[in-house]
């Protein structure tokens, strides 16, 4: 490895994006669990 290449470190908006994204997995998860349980006690 040189000293001129670069960091294996993805840019920041990828880093945001992602972050981003498992968010929005996570909150659609649990909504979908949610439901689940709303339309098993009906």
């Amino acid at each position: 490895m040189l000293w001129s290449d670069p960091e294996n470190k993805p840019p920041k908006e990828l880093r945001d994006a992602q972050d981003m994204i498992r968010r929005a997995g996570l909150v659609l998860a649990l909504a979908m669990l949610v439901g689940m349980l709303v339309l098993g006690i009906r």
